[in-house]
């Protein structure tokens, strides 16, 4: 995460520390509120006042990953796919004006008359930046607004021609925005591929994509007029013959996987601007293509994608490769999911819409992240563990997560990112499919509880949480067992309990309940006879991995993640 957040441009040095600090405290605490992740009050307050201060925008929290994106990028081979696409967050507030509204939320009767309802919350469109293998390689532009109030698309068309208003008036401009910062961010615009869903099927994102020289694909909406102006392209496409048939796989609405086949025709065509905008725009020279379902289904509506790039196809493969880059558009619903599920954002309870949009953008890293480690596990399964996991992690990985026949015969990466997946409920089964998000972001969670990393006086410290069911303790899961730095024998951290004073954490079950041996040994440059009560060495659940062997007049315990440690 250190990557993220390097580049980073704040006007004062201290808001840079305190973002690095939240940054760190919402990985730990993923999906947590504000309070549980930082733990106690201070830290809480220096939270709020960071998210309110008017010196801090998403701009400058998403600097440092802005710049990691373009990094990547550059390391980056082959067309690289820029997702564009706005959701939106919906807040119960009582004072709904001091975020803004998004939209209409319904119907409801007051004093005998039908009220139409607005719905409080923000909107954001982001651009995500994917291999054409599905990787992500990070945010790329962002936007955050709300409204000051909401009548609807249907009432405005009442009142002016949603045509003649220019472009920059609009909501729609953010198209054009997010395609420009991303475009002024990657050095090589010809490699970028922008692409929307009907929303952006905008006669001006099209020109604007030709002045700054990179590309788009998006899905059509409007049947735009075609060559001398006398039809449209709908009615050109009617005359063009079947170029090819493509097979798909889909799910019915059951759930069942089924097969389908498309029927393929694409041509190049002279695309003109609508009328109203004649004047100001040229006529274009784009591809169209278009796919629908051969056979009918009888439980559910054909496909049927009618998509237009500015990109050449000259053949039936070169028409695929443009359909199985629009299906990479939803990868960016995906990220979306993992902000609101994974990272709750919308179960915030800041009161204002700036402070919003800057929690937000925080929640966006660690997003992105979650979904960067799935994908890794699907593509890149050979890389080196290191690539994505610290060393600490992975040693933990080792002592937390037994390797089983099927890990062992895995790749490096896979085994590891499969053994995060299996802390957060995945069961790896010989034949269930790569984890998803949702058992990646629960194991990383419970994965960042466990390391953490000190280095301070020359020592690696490790927090590790043990879930265990004693009755009468509600949830205590706190054990720290502190290691010593280094001593690696043989790949094994040579792990050596702190016994020292006040460094030393005891679990209090029963507020009595000790052990009444004395540890011998040097530790942390204590000598001397040391009360091992003061100590926690049982791992909860009992049995022969918490128990505690009498070894002359001292202790040797046995712990359940770190086998038998050195007292």
């Amino acid at each position: 995460m250190d990557q993220e957040n390097s580049a980073c441009h704040f006007r004062d040095e201290r808001l840079k520390r305190r973002f690095r600090l939240l940054l760190e405290q919402f990985w730990k605490h993923m999906g947590q509120s504000i309070p549980f992740a930082c733990q106690d009050w201070a830290s809480t307050k220096a939270a709020y006042r960071f998210f309110s201060n008017d010196h801090v925008s998403e701009q400058d929290i998403l600097g440092g990953h802005f710049q990691a994106t373009s990094e990547r990028f550059a390391h980056a081979e082959g067309p690289i796919l820029i997702l564009q696409d706005t959701t939106t967050f919906s807040y119960q507030r009582d004072q709904p004006e001091r975020i803004g509204f998004i939209g209409k939320s319904g119907v409801r009767k007051i004093d005998g008359r039908s009220k139409q309802l607005t719905q409080c919350g923000i909107l954001m469109h982001s651009s995500l930046a994917v291999t054409t293998e599905g990787v992500p390689l990070g945010l790329a532009a962002i936007k955050f607004w709300t409204r000051s109030k909401f009548k609807g698309c249907n009432a405005l068309k009442k009142t002016i021609n949603p045509t003649r208003v220019p472009i920059e008036e609009k909501e729609s401009y953010r198209w054009l925005e997010n395609l420009r910062q991303s475009t002024e961010l990657f050095d090589d615009p010809q490699r970028c591929v922008h692409i929307g869903d009907r929303e952006s099927d905008i006669y001006e994102l099209f020109c604007t994509a030709q002045d700054v020289g990179t590309h788009f694909l998006v899905r059509t909406c409007v049947d735009r007029l075609a060559g001398d102006g006398g039809h449209t392209i709908a009615q050109e496409m009617k005359e063009v013959k079947l170029k090819g048939l493509h097979r798909v796989r889909t799910s019915d609405p059951k759930g069942n996987v089924v097969d389908a086949v498309l029927e393929i025709r694409y041509r190049r065509i002279k695309v003109l601007p609508p009328i109203g905008k004649q004047s100001r725009y040229p006529a274009l020279s784009l591809t169209v293509i278009h796919a629908r379902e051969h056979d009918t289904p009888a439980n559910r509506k054909p496909i049927e994608w009618k998509l237009i790039t500015d990109l050449p196809v000259a053949s039936r493969r070169e028409a695929i490769e443009k359909l199985d880059w629009y299906a990479m558009r939803w990868k960016i619903e995906t990220f979306h999911k993992i902000l609101k599920s994974g990272c709750n954002a919308e179960e915030s309870r800041l009161r204002t819409a700036e402070r919003l949009a800057n929690l937000i953008a925080v929640f966006c890293i660690i997003s992105w992240r979650i979904f960067w480690l799935t994908m890794l596990n699907r593509t890149c399964p050979d890389a080196e563990p290191e690539m994505a996991l610290t060393p600490s992690e992975i040693g933990l990985l080792n002592c937390l997560v037994k390797d089983s026949k099927r890990s062992r015969e895995q790749p490096p990466l896979s085994r590891y990112l499969e053994k995060i997946a299996q802390l957060g409920g995945y069961l790896a089964r010989s034949n269930d499919s790569p984890p998803g998000n949702t058992v990646m972001w629960r194991g990383m969670r419970r994965l960042a509880e466990l390391a953490h990393r000190d280095f301070g006086h020359g020592q690696l410290i490790l927090q590790v949480i043990v879930g265990f069911g004693v009755p009468g303790v509600h949830q205590f899961e706190l054990c720290i067992a502190e290691l010593a730095r280094g001593g690696a024998e043989g790949g094994r951290i040579d792990q050596q309990l702190y016994v020292g004073g006040q460094r030393a954490l005891r679990l209090v079950v029963g507020h009595q309940q000790g052990l009444r041996g004395q540890a011998r040994g040097q530790l942390l440059g204590h000598t001397g006879r040391k009360r091992a009560h003061r100590v926690f060495l049982g791992v909860c659940y009992g049995g022969s991995e918490g128990r505690v062997r009498r070894i002359g007049g001292g202790c040797r315990p046995r712990c359940r993640y770190f086998g038998e440690l050195s007292c």
